[in-house]
């Protein structure tokens, strides 16, 4: 048994492969090895570690088993890319894997958890994959696949049949791209909007990343979306090297914005032979329209369905039902986008050896580790405070509002009076 921490740490972490060393240390040593010094060069690599009760490091670690990452190498190659720091602490911090969670956790617990999320899909066009990422995303629980299946099929067993795929499919073709921000695909969703509600998103085609989900008011409006664009632009600091959407008039400004912002910042792209901006029919615009079939799927039809069950209480003649649905639904529905978001991100495809761009991994990965996975990153950098002049000048934060500012203030005070504060 290992005696000190620094034992403890090299044996954990013997296998890293993400991990660097300085490059001062790497050069050839004028020492002799000896039978007796197996470090006969005098390099010691694990120096610069965190100690195993680093707060930083077990608060990313955490994260990382929410997000259903679990492979030690991947976390491992994370840690180095987004918190310059390669260390694992899993074991001490007790952090434990499916299998362990499944034998050790109270089955009642187990079931209650499952059955929360089923609850939550009324249309029961949830797999035990996704319930399985939800869970680990929603309470840090990482159950079997096989155990959420079994209670799964116990409770439902219709919901596997209805789900199988159908010969209705829309013909899949080869997708090329370089890397994250070489692409981003753009387009509108209009399944929520018979009951006020559109939607409008942005995908990164290399790494299918969900960067965007937002409900608006109106998803055919060329300066709501222009604004959800540049909004985009100044939160990734740039613009991608091309902006794929279809051919609908609200998406004149995005294309001259992205005409625009391309000559200003990356002149030496000749916009006659990469355009910064591509139209194309819906069918085509793969990445985004593959990714509205699963929202409406695992979430967009349940929406309708908890609107329908309120349909006899809520009266759109009264202007007092009126704003507080224009206030509470966006709320509630843009919430739900968020954690939708982060769930679609963080869950891991099937392997496709026919695939070009990344696969058997999950968008966030693949974004954040683009070169393990031969990508480039596409990103063209801007001038934040030129986004910002844009985003006000065509309107600013009330293009998107289905409220005023004292009304959504007012509204919110009055439910944390009631319910608590919402984070």
């Amino acid at each position: 048994m290992p005696n000190s921490e620094d034992e403890i740490a090299s044996e954990l972490l013997d296998s890293d492969q993400g991990y660097t060393t300085d490059p001062e240390e790497e050069a050839p040593s004028t020492s002799k090895k000896t039978n007796n010094n197996h470090n006969w060069k005098g390099i010691n690599q694990y120096k610069n570690r965190p100690d195993y009760d680093d707060p930083n490091v077990h608060q990313a670690l955490l994260e990382y088993h929410r997000r259903n990452i679990t492979n030690k190498d991947t976390i491992s190659q994370l840690l180095e890319a987004e918190h310059a720091s390669v260390t694992r602490r899993k074991k001490y911090w007790g952090i434990q894997g499916s299998r362990v969670t499944t034998a050790a956790m109270p089955e009642l617990n187990k079931r209650q958890l499952v059955f929360n999320e089923m609850a939550k899909d009324p249309n029961g066009k949830r797999g035990p994959r996704t319930v399985k990422e939800v869970i680990a995303l929603e309470t840090g629980v990482h159950l079997t696949r096989e155990y959420i299946e079994n209670i799964m099929r116990e409770q439902d067993p219709d919901g596997f049949t209805n789900r199988e795929p159908t010969s209705k499919k829309i013909h899949r073709t080869v997708l090329v791209c370089l890397g994250p921000h070489h692409e981003w695909s753009g387009d509108g969703h209009d399944k929520l909007s018979a009951i006020g509600f559109p939607i409008w998103g942005i995908r990164d085609v290399w790494s299918g990343k969900w960067l965007g989900l937002w409900v608006v008011p109106n998803n055919r409006l060329k300066d709501a979306i222009a604004y959800l664009f540049l909004k985009l632009v100044h939160e990734y600091g740039g613009i991608p090297v091309q902006m794929t959407t279809d051919c609908g008039s609200e998406l004149v400004m995005v294309y001259g914005f992205a005409n625009a912002l391309r000559e200003m910042f990356a002149s030496d792209l000749p916009i006659e032979e990469l355009p910064a901006h591509r139209f194309m029919q819906s069918i085509h615009n793969i990445t985004i329209e593959r990714g509205w079939l699963r929202l409406r799927l695992h979430w967009g039809d349940n929406v309708k369905i908890f609107w329908e069950a309120g349909a006899g209480i809520y009266n759109s003649a009264n202007q007092t039902h009126h704003d507080l649905v224009q206030w509470l639904w966006p709320t509630l529905i843009q919430g739900e986008l968020d954690n939708l978001r982060e769930t679609f991100n963080n869950h891991r495809t099937r392997k496709d050896t026919q695939k070009f761009l990344p696969s058997g991994v999950a968008s966030n990965i693949a974004f954040s580790l683009y070169e393990k996975y031969g990508g480039k990153n596409g990103l063209v950098p801007v001038d934040s405070q030129v986004i910002e002049k844009l985003m006000e000048e065509i309107g600013g934060e009330d293009l998107i509002r289905f409220v005023s500012v004292e009304y959504a203030a007012k509204a919110r005070g009055i439910l944390e009076d009631k319910l608590g504060p919402r984070n």
